[in-house]
């Protein structure tokens, strides 16, 4: 790989990571489920109006913008907003990888590989030490919120899968539109229309620069980027960097919100990061992608070039 597309690549993962720190932020002024509408506004508009047609079925479009923007995004921003931390949940959000395993072999009949079982096996364990680590003083029930984002997360893997975007930003963009009224209509009934209209009217800085980052470094630069190195380089050489995500959302989250690193978490992201390079099969050499049509037959629990395998 080339430096200034490997330095892409850091960059990448960087913003991700600090995405959750962002997250947090926007967080402490607006609601979750106001949040992520506001979100994914920023992220299809005005792009819906200059990258044209999703050029996939729109059934996939709709699909995935209401299991992954409702349903996911809306279970990930409560937990945080119930007090998930940020630099645990970025950890957490990893577990994708473990529910993508399992749901295959259940749903897909795939059968794992060895490597794979073995990975998840010592993912699993580092996510016991997250839950010991975190449940000694905080609302377990926040952290199951984001453990849940990571289920239905897994799910939208295999939608992606089926759906075979040939421009991931392009189908990205399209679905950011979807959940916008549902998430807004979540909003009024839950949040209540006065506490968002408050929270709008004394938005600062901090906060739509939160929605900003979100929406446009997070999901439009984001994808964008990885998307070309994807089409640049075979995905066993860009996937692996998706592993410096919860590094620099535990150390972003550390320096930025002042979130402790104690040596349980340390060793509980040793495990989880470990295990889910084994899960998904960065560390094997000899990767391919996957064929050029959609179906069960080319569907993997964990296969690297997926680009919905990285988080946003």
């Amino acid at each position: 790989m080339k430096p200034a597309h490997l330095a892409l690549a850091v960059l990448v993962a960087l913003i991700w990571g600090l995405n959750f720190v962002v997250i947090q932020i926007g967080l402490a002024e607006v609601p979750p489920f106001l949040f992520s509408a506001l979100r994914f506004a920023a992220a299809a508009l005005p792009a819906l109006f200059f990258v044209g047609s999703p050029r996939v079925a729109w059934r996939w479009v709709l699909l995935m913008g209401l299991t992954l923007g409702v349903v996911k995004f809306g279970l990930l921003f409560g937990g945080m907003y119930a007090g998930a931390p940020a630099g645990l949940s970025s950890l957490v959000l990893q577990s994708q990888v473990l529910f993508t395993v399992l749901f295959a072999t259940l749903l897909l009949k795939e059968r794992p590989t060895p490597l794979r079982l073995a990975g998840t096996g010592i993912a699993l364990a580092g996510m016991v030490l997250v839950v010991v680590d975190y449940g000694a003083d905080s609302p377990v029930g926040a952290l199951l919120m984001v453990v849940g984002a990571a289920a239905v997360w897994s799910l939208t893997n295999i939608i992606t899968r089926y759906a075979a975007p040939p421009d991931m930003l392009r189908f990205m963009v399209w679905v950011s539109a979807v959940p916008i009224l549902p998430l807004l209509a979540l909003s009024a009934a839950f949040e209540g229309v006065d506490s968002g209209l408050n929270a709008l009217a004394h938005l600062d800085f901090a906060g739509i620069g939160a929605v900003l980052y979100v929406g446009w470094a997070a999901t439009l630069a984001g994808f964008g980027i990885w998307g070309f190195l994807l089409r640049v380089y075979p995905a066993t050489a860009v996937a692996p960097f998706s592993l410096l995500v919860p590094v620099f959302g535990m150390s972003s989250a550390a320096l930025l919100l002042g979130e402790a690193l104690t040596p349980l978490r340390l060793a509980a992201a040793a495990l989880v990061i470990l295990g889910v390079a084994l899960a998904s099969g960065v560390v094997k050499a000899g990767a391919r992608r996957p064929a050029s049509h959609p179906g069960p037959a080319r569907l993997s629990a964990c296969d690297p070039a997926d680009p919905a395998l990285v988080p946003r």
